[in-house]
C-alpha cells in the first residue's frame, strides 16, 4: 500500500511535469502568431492548448515508447529514479523558463532519466541505439526547420512578389490560423508522449501493466490534458524572445516558420523520435529571417539559446543524479 501511494504522488509529479512543459513550450505553438498580431495572446494560448489535447487523435505512441523502452533499461526503472529524473526535468525548466530562454522540456525530460539511471547502475544503464537517435535529431530538427523555412519563405517570396504587401499580409494572416494549428498538433503529439512514456515505464516496472509494456488510455488522456492546462497558462518570458528578439516576423513568415516547424515535427512523431519542438521551431524561425539576409536574425541571440540547448541534457543529469543520490538512502 505504501509503495501504491508513492506511485500515485509519482503520477501526479509527472503531470507536473507535463503541465509546466506546456507553460514552458506555449512559446513553440503561440510566439509566431502573437508576434504577427494575428491572434492576441490569450486567444493564441486557448487555439493552441485545444489542438495540443486533441494531437492524441492524429497520432500513434511510437515518441511515447521511444522514452519508455529507448533510452535506459526498463529492468532499473524504479519510483526514486522516475522522482530523480523528473525533479531534473522540472528545475532546468524552471531555471530557462525564468531567464527567458527557450531550452527543451523533451531534452531535460531525457538528460533527467539519463542522469538518474547512471546515478543507480552506471553508463550500461543507457541504451546507446536510443541515445544515437536522439543525439541526431538534437542537430536535425532545427537544421531541417531551418531549411525548410528558408525553402518555403523563398518559394512564397518568389510567388507573391508582385503582390501589394496589403493582400499578402491578408491572406497570410488567414493561412497562420491553418499553419498554427499543424504546429500545435505537431507539438502535443510530440511532447505529451514523453510523460506518457516515463509513467507507462514506472507502472510496468512495479507490475501494474502486466507482461507486456503498453501505453493505457487513461495515461495519454492524462498527459494531453496537463500539456494543454499549461499551454493556457502561457510562458510569456519565452514568447517574447522567441517571436520578438530573434527576427521581425510579419504573417507570410509566421505561416512559413509555423509550417516549417510542423513537417519536421509530424515526420519525427511519425518515426518514434522524441525531438525538441523548442529546437525546431527556433530553427523555422531563424529561417525565414535568413531569407531577407542573414543579418536580419539576431546571431547573439541565437548563441545563447544554442548554449542552452548544449547544456540541457547534462545539467539535467546533474540535478537528477544528485537528487537520486540524495534520495535513494531513504526509500
Amino acid at each position: 500500500m505504501h509503495e501504491l501511494w508513492f506511485i500515485i504522488i509519482i503520477i501526479a509529479v509527472a503531470l507536473i511535469f507535463d503541465f509546466i512543459n506546456g507553460f514552458h513550450d506555449a512559446a513553440n505553438s503561440i510566439a509566431t502568431i502573437v508576434s504577427t498580431r494575428v491572434l492576441r495572446p490569450h486567444q493564441a494560448v486557448i487555439w493552441a492548448a485545444f489542438f495540443n489535447f486533441v494531437a492524441f487523435l492524429f497520432f500513434g505512441l511510437h515518441v511515447a515508447n521511444t522514452i519508455g523502452k529507448g533510452v535506459v533499461d526498463p529492468t532499473i526503472i524504479d519510483p526514486v529514479v522516475v522522482v530523480a529524473a523528473l525533479v531534473g526535468a522540472i528545475a532546468w525548466d524552471l531555471i530557462t523558463w525564468y531567464y527567458g530562454i527557450p531550452s527543451s522540456s523533451s531534452h531535460a525530460l531525457i538528460g533527467g532519466l539519463a542522469g538518474a539511471a547512471v546515478a543507480k547502475s552506471g553508463i550500461s544503464a543507457l541504451n546507446s541505439a536510443g541515445f544515437i537517435k536522439i543525439s541526431v535529431s538534437i542537430v536535425l530538427s532545427p537544421l531541417i526547420g531551418f531549411m525548410l523555412a528558408f525553402i518555403f519563405m523563398f518559394l512564397v517570396s518568389l510567388i507573391f512578389f508582385r503582390t501589394i504587401p496589403r493582400k499578402i499580409d491578408q491572406w497570410f494572416r488567414l493561412l497562420q490560423f491553418f499553419s498554427a494549428s499543424l504546429y500545435s498538433l505537431g507539438h502535443g503529439g510530440n511532447d505529451a508522449q514523453k510523460t506518457m512514456g516515463i509513467i507507462a515505464v514506472l507502472l510496468f516496472s512495479a507490475g501494474f501493466l502486466g507482461p507486456t509494456f503498453h501505453i493505457p488510455l487513461w495515461i495519454v488522456l492524462s498527459c494531453h490534458a496537463a500539456m494543454g492546462l499549461g499551454t493556457l497558462f502561457g510562458g510569456w518570458r519565452i514568447v517574447k524572445t522567441m517571436g520578438m528578439k530573434i527576427t521581425k516576423l510579419k504573417p507570410i513568415g509566421g505561416f512559413c516558420a509555423e509550417t516549417a516547424g510542423a513537417c519536421t515535427l509530424f515526420f519525427a512523431t511519425g518515426l518514434g523520435i522524441p525531438v525538441s519542438t523548442t529546437h525546431t521551431i527556433t530553427g523555422s524561425i531563424m529561417g525565414v529571417g535568413a531569407v531577407t539576409k542573414f543579418s536580419a536574425v539576431r546571431w547573439g541571440v541565437a548563441e545563447r539559446i544554442i548554449w542552452a540547448w548544449i547544456f540541457t541534457i547534462p545539467a539535467s543529469a546533474f540535478i537528477a543524479a544528485v537528487t537520486w543520490s540524495l534520495t535513494h538512502i531513504w526509500f
